[in-house]
């Protein structure tokens, strides 16, 4: 199993998850032609992504979903709240996503874990594939139990690190949305993120990646930094994802694959 972002922030989030010919399609925040674009950076064609699974309705994570399954056929996954907010528009193909029920989609299975976030019924993945286990973790408030039982034994994670606290805290951003985005159904900032890190199974994880950074609110280095020291282990690679070139393939068995 491999995975790879598009791109990771508020203009836009898309990822990619590969094993054997399934090629899923995490969220679709960007243009037909601008996901077209970044797959094939990806040496990838929209024809080749099996399915989209969306974690929830907003923009910078749904807005693509409905015009890029439109014009490829391709099924969409969702919860039935999300799917209730209509923000797709009518699809070829949509598949309901119980947030307490694991299920398959070809060569992948896919658990999905309820989380804490101000959406109308928000849900983020653990992906397993030929005994490797990729937790992504994305747009959460805060860490619940529930989270960290699903997250705790992965090969590869994937966490938001949308900010500092402190560069929130002085930063642009008027009072009531620096207590949306710092606030329990908000975003992780990078100590929540490394708390989380820090109390997975060490002995299991091979790569950490960072993603959904805020440009006004952090920095690439202030989250590695945070993430790094959360891991004891030296043989774990992290890796940072950012707006415009989002994170290169990464295989699960050989690290970073640049």
């Amino acid at each position: 199993m491999r995975f790879a972002y598009l791109g990771s922030g508020s203009r836009g989030n898309c990822a990619v998850i590969e094993s054997g010919s399934t090629r899923l399609m995490l969220d679709c925040g960007f243009s037909i032609k601008e996901t077209a674009r970044r797959l094939q950076r990806l040496g990838l064609d929209p024809d080749d992504i099996t399915a989209i699974l969306v974690t929830h309705e907003h923009s910078d994570h749904i807005s693509g979903v409905g015009g890029f399954a439109r014009k490829y056929g391709t099924p969409v996954w969702m919860t039935p709240g999300t799917h209730a907010t209509n923000k797709t528009g009518v699809l070829p193909d949509v598949q309901t996503v119980h947030c307490q029920a694991g299920f398959a989609i070809g060569d992948i299975t896919v658990q999905p874990v309820a989380v804490p976030h101000d959406a109308k019924e928000p849900c983020q993945y653990v992906f397993n594939a030929n005994g490797l286990r990729l937790g992504v973790l994305t747009d959460v408030g805060h860490i619940t139990p529930h989270i960290e039982e699903h997250y705790r034994y992965c090969d590869a994670l994937v966490v938001e690190c949308n900010h500092d606290r402190a560069m929130l805290q002085s930063g642009p951003y008027p009072w009531s949305l620096k207590q949306r985005v710092g606030g329990d159904y908000g975003h992780l900032n990078n100590q929540q993120a490394a708390s989380l890190v820090a109390r997975v199974d060490h002995n299991r994880l091979r790569l950490l990646m960072g993603v959904h950074i805020s440009e006004k609110n952090n920095t690439a280095d202030l989250a590695h930094t945070a993430l790094q020291e959360a891991v004891p282990a030296a043989d774990t690679t992290i890796h940072i994802a950012d707006q415009q070139q989002g994170a290169p393939w990464c295989d699960m068995r050989l690290k970073v694959d640049a």
